[in-house]
């Protein structure tokens, strides 16, 4: 009786109308959703992997293209003085920890350090125009450090540069 469920249905009756609880067996929706949600994991979840090979590159060219535009003023802007201020120096680590895990050459501790410099980016330069990041135009710099954050946990995915050169790791166990 727990799959059961109480319909009120109207039952015409001369000449009035009679309310009539009737038990009817209804299809447990939950049931066929987590049949499909079982279903939709085993056929997408076998490529989690190149997935994750993809998010990594457009992050890590993403990032590159940052590095790039502080450091060469390509593909916009001018570029800073060499070591003339901290961003000149954020930009070398955009640039260099773009480009590794961009190509998934050390593509953790890369990731870490970016995530890293993405934080205190957020905590230096955007938080003091206002909290939240729509304020204070924050939001890439969150986008990243998260994205970054985690690359150092899922590791740069199938198609890195790691599994060429015998760096790769084991997967880390759920």
């Amino acid at each position: 009786m727990s799959n059961e469920v109480v319909v009120l249905q109207p039952v015409v009756a001369e000449p009035v109308f009679l309310f009539v609880f009737r038990y009817e067996e209804t299809p447990d929706i939950f049931q066929t959703e987590g049949r499909l949600m079982t279903n939709l994991d085993a056929r997408l979840g076998r490529y989690a992997p190149a997935a994750l090979s993809v998010f990594r590159v457009v992050v890590g060219l993403l990032f590159l293209c940052h590095g790039t535009s502080t450091l060469f003023g390509w593909p916009l802007g001018p570029a800073l003085p060499v070591g003339d201020s901290l961003e000149w120096y954020a930009g070398c680590i955009e640039f260099a920890t773009g480009l590794l895990v961009t190509l998934g050459y050390l593509t953790r501790p890369a990731a870490f350090l970016a995530s890293g410099t993405m934080a205190v980016a957020f905590f230096t330069q955007h938080l003091p125009r206002g909290f939240f990041p729509i304020e204070n135009s924050g939001e890439p710099a969150v986008l990243f450090c998260f994205s970054f954050l985690l690359l150092v946990f899922a590791g740069g995915g199938a198609y890195a540069l790691e599994g060429f050169t015998g760096r790769r790791r084991k997967p880390a166990r759920p």
